[in-house]
């Protein structure tokens, strides 16, 4: 075994001390064949290390430089290959989720193989490409089937793959993280047949008490009975193999966590703890059948971990002084066996045949202590079955117990209770809402178990469950119970019951709340209750009550549920206490799906609604639904809009322009930021002419005064809000004569140069100005990007090979390829615009803005700057009446424009600074005001030749 974690850091950092290196020239060593034989690698033995960054450093290093080794070696690439594959052999039918992940390796093959820097930089696109191919796979971290195949061995082979194409790009940290997610999500495939020898070299060192655990076991059980040894050596695997899963689990969820957080963190990451199982006896003990249903499939501890978190899960957990843990293995590994302990395993199977028994004499009477109050009250014992651990938190065995008589039983009595119990007199009665409790808590028997929720519901409805009872209701035996009948049970009856109880009793307890969520953290048990159609509107409102986030609804179905919600949701659901409208939980859901993720998720989540008609549902929900529905539904319209731009249009001509407006009255911050949103996004139309009618059904629809409201939301708006209001307002202003005095066209101005003027600090604000700016173009595609500056740089002559990445990635706006109509509709807006600006009193106070934004030379704006001189320079250029103006903007703009001409620059930012300046140059007033040039800038102009005709124009004018 290699030398320890613990010992490697020690030796670097003694080394470092020795000789000291520059701070600047410290990087990260990286391990390309990932030759995890080599003794100079270190072993993490040692976890508590971590808060040292050296640590980190190697952490890092072993992980990345695994992935490396795909990249290195062929003929481990085709056997990783070939291992995923095997996973996805036994698939039934075609699934996108399965396309896309094969699609994904094979491009990180083809990365992997062609390693020179050339083909490299070309190929940066096909990089991210495959990383959203994988992303969608690597989202199925559940432990539900995807054509057969279980999500979370897809989700490995994916993590395992992004973990290369991290490597590829650079990224050691991203790729160590991808990294431990395998072992996360598929802990016995990834250690048994995906990365079996980095698993013996990484987590086998943190899990060795499992396995002396297991040898010692191993011994015991071959000296059992032949008859009896069989059976226990399966269940003996299957519990070592199942501790096994967790610890790795665990320890790869550690590591991820503090790879993300560091020295970061506010306190130390707990260290994980894998104790060592009970024995073999509690795997094969007698179970029922809805423990067994959920045991494996429903419980995704992995996924529980990574919604929340692993301080909840080590609460149930002792700390353990690690020095001691040692020292403890240790003295295992010397000493010798126990009789009494060779004894004992042999006589487990009299002890399992007494536990059916014990079982059954518990809910055969349950009898409360008189004494019982609600803080020092008793519960119900836990329930038997050791395979159902659905909580982080274990019940303690000596608090909250329900104090029982147990009735002696002669062995020829009948075990079971039946559904009602038979007096001396001969008449059936009821099962009381002790009994009921009792049954639902610590019960395997499905049958008694609804009978106890019906009776359990009707005392509840009928007042007979009095305080005394209360404080079981909230235990973790009793909450375990009830979500064990929800997942099984096929009585929809029944289910109406216990969904019911659920949602009554979180409404009163949030620590209920989490004890719900903790349970079932894929939310499987709601979706299965959502699939029914009597059921899917109560469990939407207790979905509400719950508040789950959305890293718990990773399902693909839950788009085409919470639409079906939204839909037929509009009568409220009245029981017990509870009265609550679906639509809202609808609301809520959706909300989670399209603005919880990352933004790749959330992208494909809005794509998933578009394509099942979800847009009409919220423009529904927008104009018939009540304020807040309105408000919610302005807040999701603007998120499929920014995740989904080809909806724009659709929106555009379907949607009630005047119900956004409303949102926009208010202090709502949220809300009417959306709508603001919104409305600017709607605007950024492919088509002028589409963009026209859009602003004048803005303008006129409905009985308001749109930009009165707009004036007085600008007005009283956050400062990052005015210049995309103030745009906004400009362009409705300009709908009329444009010269026309206009007191919403000067306070519009105003504003977009006072922001302008303030955002030298804020780089939020000068987000949203460059964003107004553009918007003030009007040229868009047809996704929503704007395609001013692209326009400019053709019409300079720009090549296409020269345009930076951000414009081959966006469609190209072709004048030859628009009708004649459409490009003299744009025209003729920008003319009216330039008139506009050139008309207010805020003219001069513009220009120096624009000047000042450019000097700054911030990538967000001043780029935007550049394109706004362009445009409205060539357009008061065509305008003969402008001259006066020209000459002022050239005054102030042209020291600049000649500053961005500099080497230092960009390419399109050169090219746009010559387009100005011989648009100036055009102009009469300005030919003073710009030659002669001195010959830096003829230098300039001449290098620049190469590129675009402006630059060759200025010279020729120059030198006339």
């Amino acid at each position: 075994m290699a030398s320890s974690l613990r010992d490697l850091l020690a030796q670097e950092a003694s080394i470092e001390r020795k000789t000291p290196k520059p701070r600047k020239a410290r990087r990260l060593k990286r391990l390309d064949d990932a030759d995890l034989t080599h003794p100079d690698l270190p072993n993490p033995s040692s976890p508590l290390l971590l808060a040292d960054e050296n640590a980190s450093h190697t952490v890092i290093s072993i992980l990345s430089g695994y992935a490396g080794r795909f990249i290195k070696d062929p003929s481990f690439r085709q056997t990783v290959r070939e291992k995923c594959l095997a996973v996805t052999a036994c698939t039934r039918g075609a699934h996108a989720v399965l396309t896309n992940l094969e699609l994904g390796m094979e491009a990180t093959e083809k990365l992997s193989e062609e390693q020179s820097a050339s083909q490299r930089d070309l190929k940066i696109r096909s990089l991210r490409n495959s990383i959203r191919l994988l992303s969608v796979a690597a989202a199925l971290n559940g432990s539900g089937y995807t054509c057969g195949v279980q999500n979370s061995h897809l989700s490995a082979c994916a993590h395992l793959y992004l973990s290369v194409l991290y490597r590829i790009e650079s990224d050691d940290l991203a790729s160590a993280r991808h990294m431990l997610q395998v072992f996360a999500d598929a802990p016995y495939l990834a250690r048994k047949s995906l990365l079996p020898d980095l698993w013996d070299h990484f987590f086998l060192p943190h899990l060795l008490h499992l396995k002396v655990w297991y040898n010692k076991e191993v011994e015991l059980t071959e000296k059992c009975n032949s008859g009896q040894r069989d059976k226990h050596m399966k269940s003996l695997r299957r519990t070592y193999n199942d501790q096994l899963d967790l610890g790795t689990t665990r320890f790869a969820t550690y590591y991820k966590d503090w790879l993300k957080e560091g020295t970061k963190a506010h306190a130390p990451i707990p260290v994980p703890n894998v104790p060592l199982p009970q024995g073999p006896s509690d795997s094969v003990e007698t179970l029922g059948q809805r423990s067994v249903s959920l045991s494996r499939g429903t419980i995704n501890r992995s996924l529980y971990r990574a919604v929340f978190g692993g301080a909840a899960e080590n609460e149930d957990i002792e700390p353990e002084n690690v020095e001691d843990t040692k020292i403890d293995l240790q003295r295992d590994l010397n000493l010798d066996l126990h009789a009494e302990e060779e004894q004992s395993i042999c006589n487990r199977d009299l002890d399992n045949s007494d536990m059916g028994l014990k079982e059954k004499e518990l809910v055969n009477e349950v009898l409360p202590s008189a004494d019982m109050s609600r803080h020092t009250g008793v519960a119900p014992t836990p329930r038997k079955s050791y395979s159902f651990r659905l909580f982080s938190c274990r019940s303690d065995s000596h608090r909250n117990v329900i104090t029982i008589t147990p009735k002696p039983l002669k062995k020829e009595e009948d075990m079971s209770i039946p559904k009602s119990s038979t007096n001396s007199n001969g008449k059936d009665s009821p099962i009381t809402p002790e009994k009921a409790i009792s049954l639902i808590s610590n019960s395997d028997n499905l049958k008694l178990c609804e009978t106890a929720i019906r009776e359990l519901t009707k005392a509840w409805s009928d007042s007979r469950v009095g305080p005394t009872l209360r404080p079981f209701l909230s235990t973790s035996s009793f909450i375990e119970g009830i979500l064990e009948i929800s997942s099984t049970s096929k009585d929809e009856e029944v289910l109406d019951m216990a969904i019911s109880l659920l949602a009554e009793l979180a409404r009163k307890d949030e620590i209920i709340k989490h004890m719900i969520l903790n349970s079932d953290p894929q939310l499987e048990i709601f979706l299965r209750l959502l699939h029914m159609k009597n059921l899917f509107l109560k469990t939407a409102v207790t979905l509400y009550i719950l508040k789950p986030k959305a890293k718990q609804m990773l399902s693909l179905d839950w788009m085409q549920l919470v639409l079906q919600i939204l839909e037929f949701g509009d009568e409220p659901q009245t029981w017990f206490s509870i009265k609550c409208s679906p639509r809202i939980s609808g609301l809520y859901l959706l909300h989670q799906l399209l603005m919880g993720f990352d933004e790749d998720r959330n992208s494909e989540n809005a794509k998933q609604l578009v394509a099942l008609s979800g847009l009409d549902v919220l423009i529904g929900g927008l104009q018939m639904g009540d304020v807040k529905e309105r408000k919610s539904c302005v807040v999701l319209l603007a998120a499929c809009v920014r995740y989904e731009g080809s909806c724009r249009r659709y929106l555009a001509e379907h949607i009630k322009k005047e119900c956004v407006v409303k949102s926009l009255l208010g202090n709502q911050i949220k809300s009417s930021g959306a709508a603001l949103y919104l409305l600017c996004e709607l605007v950024c139309l492919d088509r002028m002419s589409q963009m026209k009618k859009f602003l004048k059904d803005l303008k006129q629809e409905g009985s308001l005064n749109t930009m009165h409201i707009l004036l007085v939301y600008l007005q009283q708006s956050p400062i990052q809000q005015r210049p995309l209001a103030a745009v906004l307002l400009l362009l409705l202003d300009i709908l009329g004569d444009p010269l026309q005095f206009s007191v919403y066209r000067e306070e519009a101005v105003d504003a977009i140069v006072s922001a302008l003027e303030n955002s030298s600090c804020n780089r939020k604000l000068q987000e949203q100005c460059a964003k107004a700016l553009l918007l003030l173009a009007g040229r868009f595609s047809s996704s929503g990007k704007a395609t001013s500056e692209a326009t400019l740089l053709r019409r300079a002559g720009l090549d296409d090979t020269l345009v930076g990445e951000s414009f081959r990635s966006v469609e190209p706006y072709k004048v030859q390829d628009l009708l004649l109509e459409e490009e003299n509709l744009t025209e003729e807006h920008l003319k009216n615009l330039a008139i506009v600006l050139s008309k207010t009193g805020n003219s001069k106070r513009l220009f120096v803005a624009l000047s000042n934004c450019i000097s700054d030379n911030t990538p967000i704006l001043s780029r935007s700057c550049l394109v706004t001189v362009a445009w409205l320079s060539g357009s008061l250029t065509s305008s003969h009446s402008s001259g006066t103006f020209l000459a002022s903007a050239c005054s102030i703009l042209t020291p600049r424009l000649l500053d961005s001409l500099g080497c230092d620059r960009t390419a399109e930012e050169r090219v746009l600074a010559s387009f100005s300046l011989l648009n100036f140059a055009k102009c009469e007033e300005c030919v003073p005001k710009l030659f002669p040039l001195d010959k830096e800038t003829i230098s300039l102009l001449q290098d620049l030749a190469d590129v675009t005709w402006t630059a060759k124009e200025l010279l020729f004018a120059c030198w006339g």
